[in-house]
């Protein structure tokens, strides 16, 4: 706040409590110069959530104590920390091998929204609802068809070959075995089969996964597809 910012801040606070007034000129200007000391890099209010006069009204409706710049400056700093507490920076839009300029870009948001002119960065949740996701991201997934490009999908393939089979059939018009629970080794939907070695006690030992499934999953995915078939093709035929 500037002489003149201060000066009417503390008209307004002598029409709110009489104690703070000063009749003598040479004590008016004292305290001016006291105030504008110690409350300069406060600003009068902000576009978000800050103003001075409605701090000093608080201090004064709720404490019997004659108001200081010490009861305006804790709350600017109060003020101050929690926006910063809950900026997450972004990242700057300059080239990262500048690294003055990425520097720079980073203080000066940081600047801005403890000064309360900018709104804090946060982070975003992670979340799965499709109406959520923003607009590139769905016409760039639209448009690949997956998350993983094609490319990408291919290099992985020989480390995930249950993966990539499951994604084959599928492809093929084939029963996803995947999708169902295998009576044989009791592995949950969406889980890879596994081959249990059997010990010379009789008892299993390992649970290595397979890279097929198991043939009774095959069966018992083809017979679910069969039946979401069937009852798919009811409504059409009725």
């Amino acid at each position: 706040m500037d002489r003149r910012e201060i000066a009417a801040l503390l008209a307004y606070i002598g029409r709110l409590d009489p104690r703070t007034i000063r009749t003598n000129q040479g004590e008016a200007r004292d305290q001016l110069a006291q105030w504008h000391e110690l409350l300069a890099d406060v600003p009068t209010a902000t576009p978000h959530g800050w103003d001075a006069s409605v701090a000093a009204r608080q201090h004064i409706r709720t404490s019997p104590y004659q108001i200081v710049p010490a009861d305006l400056a804790r709350p600017w700093e109060s003020y101050r920390r929690d926006r910063l507490a809950r900026h997450s920076d972004p990242t700057p839009s300059v080239d990262p091998d500048d690294q003055a300029a990425w520097s720079a870009e980073l203080a000066g948001t940081r600047r801005a929204v403890a000064a309360g002119t900018t709104q804090p960065s946060q982070v975003r949740a992670i979340t799965t609802g499709q109406d959520e996701i923003e607009p590139r991201l769905a016409a760039r997934l639209r448009e690949i068809g997956s998350c993983i490009p094609p490319a990408a999908r291919a290099a992985l393939a020989p480390y995930r070959p249950a993966r990539a089979a499951r994604e084959a059939a599928v492809a093929q018009g084939k029963p996803d075995a995947l999708s169902v629970r295998c009576e044989w080794c009791l592995a949950q939907s969406g889980e890879p089969c596994r081959r249990r070695g059997i010990g010379p006690d009789g008892g299993a030992r390992g649970t290595a996964p397979r890279d097929t499934p198991h043939p009774g999953r095959l069966d018992l995915a083809a017979a679910q597809q069969a039946q979401q078939t069937a009852q798919a093709q009811q409504p059409a035929l009725a």
